[in-house]
């Protein structure tokens, strides 16, 4: 497995290589999930690219940025045992040529609605490194979790208005043992904390029993009820929308893909998860 820093390096390396190349774009600070798309983009290219890159535009807060794990040497293990050839860890002045300047992104509701809403300029900062690192990269497929299934949503968009050419792949959500979704911040959680965040996919999972036995907004109200009940969780939002459109819809008639997404601050981290309830 080779480690390029710079885009002069990996443009070298980009010339001499013809096959299929599949991309992961990652932040670090590696976990389950993040093998999980490793080696599925393995299994379906010739070789595997993956970048390890905390991009500083997609921040909202400068806290939560300083907070991100740095866990280089252990992300390098792991993408070894996975069968990844070539690394990209660039410095932000590779990636953005010290032009930080972010410029609006607006694809109605898939940018307006959810963490659109609650984190003002963080799409229009993904929607800045996805296409950059993509212009790095060339790669023919891109690998993307549904557990941020809006930025999914939002890059296939992209890469369509951008007639890009490369094919985004989205793979299934994984949970630990359990029920909590993977993330780098499930780091921060204290065992209690942790604990507390369960009640975030027992709710989603709740509510997806209860499809099509209330209606769209009743199943709405009531996982609300239950998570702003509970003394452990702030929660932002939990929402039903149209995974397709990010449209709510009166009656589940209208949904082409009915999900539930939710967003909540519990021992001090903010997490995210959500399920289709299909």
């Amino acid at each position: 497995m080779n480690v390029y820093k710079t885009r002069q390096e990996w443009s070298d390396f980009r010339e001499q290589f013809t096959g299929a190349l599949g991309f992961v774009p990652t932040m670090g600070a590696l976990h389950d999930g993040h093998a999980s798309l490793v080696k599925k983009c393995v299994d379906e290219n010739d070789i595997c690219a993956v970048s390890i890159f905390v991009n500083p535009t997609q921040f909202d807060n400068a806290e939560d940025l300083e907070k991100y794990p740095d866990t280089l040497e252990a992300d390098l293990k792991i993408l070894k045992d996975c069968g990844c050839e070539a690394v990209f860890v660039p410095t932000a002045n590779e990636v953005y040529y010290d032009n930080l300047s972010k410029q609006p992104v607006d694809y109605g509701f898939l940018t307006s609605t959810l963490e659109g809403e609650k984190r003002p300029g963080h799409y229009d900062g993904v929607v800045m490194v996805v296409r950059r690192l993509f212009e790095i990269i060339q790669p023919n497929k891109a690998y993307f979790g549904k557990k941020d299934y809006q930025q999914l949503s939002i890059i296939k968009e992209m890469v369509s208005r951008e007639d890009l050419g490369i094919d985004i792949v989205g793979c299934e959500l994984v949970r630990d043992f359990d029920g909590i979704a993977y993330s780098s911040r499930n780091v921060r959680l204290s065992p209690k904390g942790r604990n507390n965040a369960l009640a975030l996919s027992r709710t989603l999972h709740a509510a997806k029993d209860q499809y099509r036995r209330m209606s769209p907004k009743h199943v709405e109200n009531w996982a609300k009820y239950a998570l702003y009940s509970n003394p452990s969780i702030s929660l932002e939002y939990f929402q039903v929308v149209d995974g397709v459109d990010f449209k709510h819809k009166d009656s589940w008639d209208e949904y082409a893909l009915p999900m539930a997404l939710v967003a909540a601050e519990v021992d001090g981290v903010r997490l995210i998860d959500n399920i289709e309830l299909v």
